[in-house]
């Protein structure tokens, strides 16, 4: 059996996305929602360490509540896959690999629906998966749990995760799953940096850079000085789209 774990915050949303989704899978699974409308939980680590004390499957599938798979054999494949990958730790839908700028998946985001990044045909190792859709084994998640002291908000828990595991020997993996996710991705809340900054100060004497799907982040220069290059990046960007607007 797969379970699958999803924390949500909006009703509608999960009812339209992952919910209905779900209703024409022609695999078992067994769900675990968390219901975190009232917000109870202050941190994603921490719901999810919760919900997995009642999670019977032999993988556990942490889902996002506005995602939705697009096949009826969705469940059915992931299981297949799982089962043919060595030596695993997690396993994603999008990811970066190590030292690589491009974000690697098959899914489509936002609306209209576009391409999140390069497609790929095959499962493949990688440094980090995307948290909108991943996959742990019960097993290896027994001996590890979501650190609820680093990643005490709602960022970086995939990639903290993925980076703890690799140190235990175990492989990272994205597999060839073709999903629709509503949200873009990008959620910069207040709680993004501080995360961050604990983020890189745990793994810094093991890893020179930090690839997550949205940046990567070197662990030898100063937090602070990449953050005002990127901003200041992403306003020479802004700037530049603003600008061939207004000449077209």
């Amino acid at each position: 059996m797969i379970s699958v774990v999803c924390v949500y915050n909006h009703q509608n949303i999960l009812n339209e996305c992952l919910m209905k989704s779900l209703e024409f899978q022609n695999f078992d699974y067994e769900l675990i929602l968390v219901d975190n409308t009232k917000l109870k939980y202050e941190s994603a680590s921490q719901a999810l360490n919760n919900a997995v004390r009642k999670a019977n499957g032999k993988y556990i599938i942490f889902a996002h509540q506005d995602v939705y798979l697009k096949s009826e054999y969705t469940l059915r494949n992931v299981f297949k896959l799982l089962n043919s990958l060595k030596n695993i730790g997690v396993v994603g839908v999008a990811g970066k690999k190590i030292n690589e700028k491009g974000l690697i998946s098959n899914i489509t985001a936002g609306w209209p629906p576009k391409k999140a990044g390069t497609n790929f045909e095959t499962s493949l190792k990688v440094q980090t998966v995307d948290e909108c859709f991943f996959v742990i084994p019960k097993s290896v998640f027994k001996i590890n749990r979501f650190d609820e002291d680093v990643c005490d908000g709602w960022h970086f828990y995939a990639v903290d995760y993925c980076l703890s595991v690799m140190k235990m020997g175990l492989n990272i993996y994205l597999i060839p799953l073709e999903l629709y996710h509503k949200s873009i991705g990008y959620s910069f809340n207040k709680d993004y940096y501080s995360i961050l900054k604990k983020l890189i100060l745990k793994h810094r004497e093991d890893y020179d850079m930090i690839n997550t799907t949205t940046e990567n982040w070197s662990t030898r220069i100063p937090l602070f000085l990449q953050i005002n290059f990127k901003r200041a990046v992403w306003m020479m960007i802004l700037v530049k789209k603003r600008f061939l607007r207004h000449e077209s």
